[in-house]
């Protein structure tokens, strides 16, 4: 059985189709990321499948159970952290996991799952003094309170510093190896394809692409590319000695890059650029980034500051700890 269910999903407000007809699984185990830019589905998506949003058509299962008729039941077997997840100001992590606990009617060891979450250090400390990765973990402390067998997480590490994102995916990873399932929705595409076993990116309701990042980056992507500086005369000559290849100069940076796609391609073009007998340097071999094959899908439609403004958060939060 897997962990999610989900068949020709449906939601419409209005004359909006705010979730047309999706169709996906979470296999049990898996981290599963759910990607898009604003409106694109995701929050309705996942409304529904925590029990809080009722469909207008498909199926779902969430632990085999309907999430809209069997609420009480789901609720008890997931985890949640919100997007802008807060606390009590002047309450502490353990006060907090304890209130917790006693909400959800069962007995919670605190301070074992604070030192689940990096957090143990900080146990006493009011959540109006935690860093903002802090105040995360505390999220994610709660999210553990009631030993849940799948936990949703949507946008965990928003505004985090790059110390603090990279210990939630600590925790993150740690979820996993525990056999947990975990469905992931974020802003940051390499956080996505660093976590992620499985991805599908929203775009208008629907699901544009789905699979693992490397298939999705294969299937949507232009393969490698070689860069090296050189002059006009190196980027004429390789597209005279490898005609297969785009070969393209950019005078701006001095640089020529060479789109490959097989293996074979990049063998021809190193050999290439060797036999040219002109001036090269700094070569490099890059491949395409989940965030680049999602701003190729998304960005054409004016959306790419899904995937890319993002990058000015981390800039905003540089003075968040972990």
């Amino acid at each position: 059985m897997s962990a999610i269910e989900v068949a020709s999903l449906r939601k419409s407000y209005g004359a909006l189709n705010a979730v047309d007809s999706i169709s996906f699984s979470v296999a049990k185990g898996d981290v599963f990321s759910l990607l898009g830019p604003n409106g694109a589905g995701k929050t309705t998506t996942i409304e529904i499948l925590e029990g809080l949003r009722e469909r207008d058509g498909g199926d779902v299962k969430v632990l085999g159970l309907d999430p809209w008729k069997n609420g009480y039941e789901v609720h008890r077997s997931i985890g949640v952290i919100p997007q802008g997840f807060k606390f009590v100001d002047y309450a502490t992590p353990r006060e907090a996991v304890k209130y917790y606990a006693a909400l959800f009617g069962v007995k919670a060891d605190a301070d074992a799952i604070l030192r689940r979450v990096i957090l143990e250090d900080s146990a006493n400390v009011y959540f109006s003094k935690l860093s903002g990765g802090q105040k995360q973990k505390v999220g994610l402390a709660l999210a553990l309170v009631n030993d849940p067998e799948l936990v949703f997480l949507d946008e965990p590490t928003t505004g985090l510093d790059p110390q603090a994102r990279r210990a939630v995916w600590e925790v993150i990873r740690n979820l996993k190896s525990e056999g947990r399932s975990v469905l992931l929705t974020t802003h940051y595409l390499e956080e996505a394809e660093e976590l992620s076993d499985t991805v599908a990116i929203m775009n208008h309701g629907r699901i544009i692409t789905a699979g693992t990042p490397a298939e999705i980056i294969a299937r949507h992507g232009s393969g490698e590319r070689i860069r090296v500086r050189g002059d006009q005369k190196l980027a004429d000559y390789l597209r005279k000695a490898i005609p297969s290849v785009p070969v393209d100069y950019h005078a701006d940076s001095g640089e020529v890059t060479i789109s490959v796609g097989r293996k074979e391609d990049s063998l021809f073009a190193l050999e290439a650029i060797e036999r040219s007998d002109l001036p090269w340097n700094d070569l490099s071999i890059a491949r395409e980034s989940l965030e680049d094959v999602f701003v190729k899908l998304i960005g054409g439609e004016g959306h790419g500051q899904a995937a890319v403004g993002a990058k000015h958060e981390v800039a905003r939060a540089a003075t968040e700890g972990a």
